[in-house]
């Protein structure tokens, strides 16, 4: 079967490969949908971050090459030795976080804090092929209510519910998201979701401002047209924000963030970021306002994200699917169209094999 393998910086290679069986313990599945993820596109352009190049991971023992995509729903056809309670047939989704349970801070819950923490499409093969075998904790239901490409939305809408969580957000809060991709969109609408009285976006690009506005944005700006501060504060009887979700993962929009963020608020940095960043903390110590960092989620988490999709409080697809492509043509339509001079059109790509 095809696979897209990755062997390192800018080397993302789909070729034949054996199709996988369901060892003991696992789960194997054929892929239905799986998203081109932004990290996915980073790690093309500056190599792998967390995929083990140079040494063996040191819970799957695996290392490059890896079969990429971790944004996923997927059909059971066929279970291991010592799998119960999922049956072939089954709709699913995939948490790709694989966490140890062994170390301190797997015991207490933290499972995303695990110090051996693996992936599916990061330290073992992930859905970037026809079929993909799994962890059988990590496999979870589909429920009916959330359609197959809707179920590619789960795992970065559980970024989203972990981002929210941490934030703190309390009912009627008045929240601003810095940058409009698939994220920023997320987060957009889980903090409506959770409660927000508003939600205002700044972006830049003007359909991905169209698009927030589509999805349920109070309002959506570009950041260079006026003070963003004062723009926010005319909205928000000269609050400004209580949080901020800064999701572009740059140094202009960390300061953006501060700009409309207000006294005593909250400013949840979940973009990642490539490059060191200069900030003045003064404004941020003057007026007490708090940094929290969020990545990734817990289990629970991921399960919560499950039941936002399935309860419609959250609609990603088919509004973020900017495009569906055959999984021969990965590289060179879905990779090509987000590294390329029009990557600022589309939103999320998903892929089928």
């Amino acid at each position: 079967m095809k696979a897209l393998r990755v062997y390192g910086k800018q080397d993302f290679r789909l070729e034949e490969v054996e199709e996988p069986q369901a060892g003991p313990g696992e789960v194997k599945l054929a892929v239905r949908y799986c998203g081109i993820c932004g990290s996915d596109v980073h790690d093309y352009i500056d190599g792998p971050r967390l995929l083990p190049v140079s040494r063996p991971h040191p819970q799957t023992g695996r290392m490059a090459p890896i079969t990429y995509g971790h944004e996923f729903s997927a059909e059971v056809t066929d279970i291991g030795a010592g799998v119960s309670g999922i049956a072939p047939g089954a709709r699913v989704v995939v948490r790709p976080t694989m966490p140890c349970y062994r170390c301190q801070y797997c015991r207490e819950g933290r499972s995303i804090q695990c110090t051996e923490l693996a992936a599916v499409g990061g330290a073992a093969d992930g859905a970037f092929a026809r079929y993909v075998s799994v962890r059988a904790d990590c496999v979870l239901p589909l429920p009916d209510s959330v359609s197959w490409q809707a179920g590619a939305y789960v795992e970065p809408l559980a970024c989203a519910v972990r981002a929210v969580r941490r934030s703190r957000l309390e009912p009627g809060a008045a929240a601003a998201v810095i940058g409009a991709g698939p994220i920023g969109l997320l987060t957009m609408q889980m903090a409506l979701a959770c409660g927000a009285q508003a939600v205002h976006v700044f972006e830049t690009e003007a359909h991905r401002r169209e698009l927030a506005l589509q999805m349920g944005a109070t309002t959506a700006h570009d950041p260079r047209d006026g003070d963003p501060g004062r723009i926010i504060g005319a909205l928000t009887k000269g609050r400004r924000a209580d949080i901020v979700f800064e999701c572009a993962g740059s140094g202009p929009a960390l300061h953006l963030a501060d700009a409309v963020c207000g006294r005593g608020g909250t400013i949840l940095e979940m973009g990642v970021h490539r490059e060191p960043v200069r900030f003045d903390f003064f404004n941020l110590f003057f007026r007490e306002k708090s940094i929290v960092t969020s990545q990734g989620y817990t289990n629970a988490e991921f399960e919560i994200a499950i039941a936002f999709l399935a309860n419609g409080k959250v609609n990603p697809h088919p509004a973020m699917t900017s495009a569906t492509i055959p999984l021969n043509d990965v590289m060179s339509e879905g990779f090509a169209a987000l590294l390329g001079p029009e990557r600022a059109a589309h939103c999320k790509i998903l892929v089928t094999p």
